[in-house]
Parts: structure tokens; C-alpha cells; sequence
């Protein structure tokens, strides 16, 4: 059901959803540089306040912050400190650094004593499982696993329905045991990935950090995760154009933000088989990749949410998917469909006619 986020550049990948590119963001002139080689911007934005942005790596993409201050060292010192929570946090919740607490869980079947903020997100996302009727699920890993072992030979060899069948058997987070301070898997072989809703909740706290120090407008993006605090100044809000699923810019739609957040889970950035059918979001039902949706973009109040919504609704049909976004309150969602016909929940407002 999840992507590539959290790879590390080690393992050789960059980034999962990147389909809200640095480019996409209108009227910012966003800093952005090689890979791996962080960045910076400091201009002055308009009488009052400097634009300062800042771009480096981390949780295997592109992350950027924009900050608009009175005070360019303060807006400096603020943005060095939620780049300090991201590594901080992404040293807990990434399954690809062996030393992780996830990776210990993933490793052994339990953790004692896990951080508190790691049992939040496995929280959350039992929540997120319960509402989407077991669609959004962190036992995915193994199917996860599987596809991408079959990328690393000279042939690709994709898993056989037998052994897909086989993995499905350790697919299913009601099997995942919570205590005050403890998690267990009740299954043998379970592993978990929280690529569908870690890298929103790393943004979420990114922006909480910014927001202790006193800043009153910015804006972050993790390979097309986003957070805004507040807006540009003078109510004027941040624009977000959602990424052309074909690629030759035709953005579908144009959104403003004002402390909010939106994420878009899609269908072409990374795929397991030369004709593109299975790619990286699978269906924790099925074990197959949906082929229904080419995007599926959610506005939420955070960007953990509008993570794992995206995801969730992407595995969906677009009528069960809407169906469900219009029944939660303080989210909006588009969807893009292989066809590129786009379906609007009841709230989403954009710039776009059609």
C-alpha cells in the first residue's frame, strides 16, 4: 500500500511522492540544488519580511522550508531547528536504517519501551485502518519487500499469485498488540512500514518546532507532503499546483493554503514491472497494485492526515473514496483517474474551471 519513503540515499532512491514538486509551488522561488548538497535562499520578500529558505535531504527526499520573518537569522535559526526534529524523528520511524526502534520492532516482533512518538503514529494508523475498513495498513512491508527484491536481479521476477497469497497471510494491523508503553506483533513474520503516514507526521512536528520559535509564516515540503503556517502575508495565501500525472505540466488544479496541509499519492513514480501495472501503492486486500486512480490529492488540517488519506483513497474506488472524504470533517480531496476525468469532493476549492 505504501511507497519509498524513508530510503536512504544508500539504498539508492531519492524520493516516494515527490508529485508536489519544488517547482509546482507558484510565486515562491523555491531554493533547490544537486541531490544531496543542502541549500539556501535569503532574500528580502517585501517591507517588512525576508523570504529565508533552506532545501536538503531527508527522509529520503527533497525537503524544503520557506520562512517569512521581520528577522532573516531568526527565521535561519528557527528553520536549523526543525531540520533537527526531522532527523531526530526519522531516526526513530525509518525501516531502513537497522537502527531504528521500527527496524528493532520489524527485527523482533516486539519493542519495550518505544518512544512515545513512534506509538502515536502506529496509533494513528490503526485509527486510519478502522475508518478505511482495513484499506490503510502498515503490515503492507512484506509485500512491500517482495516486489522491490524483484527489481534487484538482472530480470525482473515478480511474486507468483502463490506466494502474493502467502504474504497476504501477514497483512492485518488489527494483529499489532499496543500497551502504555510496549508493542507487540501477534503474528510471526509481520513487519511494518510507516511510509504512508510517518514522513506527514515528521512535517506536522517540523512545523510545530517553527511555530515555538514565534514563526507566523511558512511553508514545508517533504517530497510533496505540505505544511503551511499562516500564509505569504497580507492574506495572501500559499498556492500549490498538484503535479501533472502525465508529466507536460497540465497541473489539474491550483489550491490555496492557509495554515493547512495537502499530500498526493499517485501511480507514476515508481514501479516494480516494465509495463507499469504494478507500481509502489498496493492494495492491502488484494496484494495487486489498484489501477483505477492516477492521483489522489487530500487538503487536511495536518499533514499526517492528508498523508495517509491520499494513500488510502488512492487504493479506493473514487466513489467509495468521496464518499468517505465528504463524511470527514476538515478534508477535501481530487482525484485524477487513469482516463485523467477528475472528481471533486463537496469542499475542495481550486483555481481550476473544469
Amino acid at each position: 500500500m505504501f511507497g519509498q519513503a524513508f530510503q536512504s540515499m544508500e539504498h539508492g532512491y531519492l524520493n516516494r511522492r515527490d508529485f508536489l514538486k519544488l517547482s509546482g509551488i507558484l510565486g515562491l522561488g523555491l531554493a533547490t540544488s544537486p541531490i544531496g548538497v543542502a541549500s539556501a535562499e535569503a532574500v528580502k520578500f517585501d517591507k517588512t519580511l525576508y523570504k529565508v529558505s533552506k532545501s536538503q535531504i531527508g527522509m529520503g527526499t527533497i525537503v524544503s522550508m520557506t520562512v517569512l520573518d521581520p528577522s532573516r537569522d531568526h527565521a535561519e535559526e528557527a528553520i536549523a531547528l526543525a531540520f533537527q526534529e526531522i532527523g531526530r524523528l526519522t531516526k526513530q520511524m525509518s525501516r531502513y536504517d537497522p537502527d531504528t526502534p521500527l527496524a528493532h520492532l520489524n527485527r523482533y516482533q516486539v519493542l519495550e519501551e518505544a518512544p512515545p512518538e513512534l506509538l502515536f503514529v502506529i496509533k494513528k494508523s490503526m485509527y486510519y485502518h478502522q475508518i478505511s475498513d482495513g484499506f490503510f495498513d502498515i503490515t503492507v512491508k512484506p509485500l512491500l519487500d517482495a516486489f522491490a527484491q524483484s527489481r534487484k536481479g538482472p530480470k525482473t521476477v515478480l511474486p507468483n499469485k502463490e506466494k502474493i497469497a502467502q504474504l497476504l497471510g501477514l497483512v492485518d494491523a488489527n494483529q499489532i498488540f499496543l500497551s502504555e508503553k510496549n508493542i507487540t506483533f501477534m503474528r510471526d513474520g509481520m513487519e511494518i512500514t510507516l511510509d504512508g503516514i510517518a514522513k506527514g507526521f515528521i512535517v506536522d512536528k517540523a512545523a510545530e518546532k517553527l511555530r515555538e520559535q514565534g514563526i507566523q509564516h511558512a511553508l514545508l515540503n517533504a517530497g510533496g507532503d505540505i505544511r503551511t503556517i499562516g500564509d505569504k502575508g497580507n492574506n495572501r495565501p500559499w498556492k500549490i499546483a498538484i503535479e501533472d500525472p502525465l508529466k507536460k505540466r497540465n497541473y489539474p488544479d491550483t489550491v490555496p493554503l492557509t495554515n493547512s496541509s495537502i499530500a498526493t499519492s499517485g501511480s507514476y513514480e515508481v514501479f516494480f514491472d516494465q509495463e507499469k501495472v504494478f507500481h509502489h501503492i498496493i492494495n492491502p486486500k488484494t496484494g495487486l497494485s489498484p489501477l483505477i486512480n492516477a492521483s489522489v490529492s487530500v487538503k487536511a488540517s495536518t499533514a499526517m492526515e492528508a498523508d495517509a488519506l491520499s494513500t488510502t483513497f488512492f487504493v479506493l474506488s473514487p466513489t467509495r473514496a468521496m464518499r468517505l472524504i465528504n463524511a470527514l470533517p476538515h478534508c477535501e480531496g481530487l482525484i485524477v483517474t487513469r482516463n485523467l476525468n477528475k472528481i471533486k469532493s463537496k469542499g475542495w476549492q481550486g483555481t481550476a474551471t473544469s
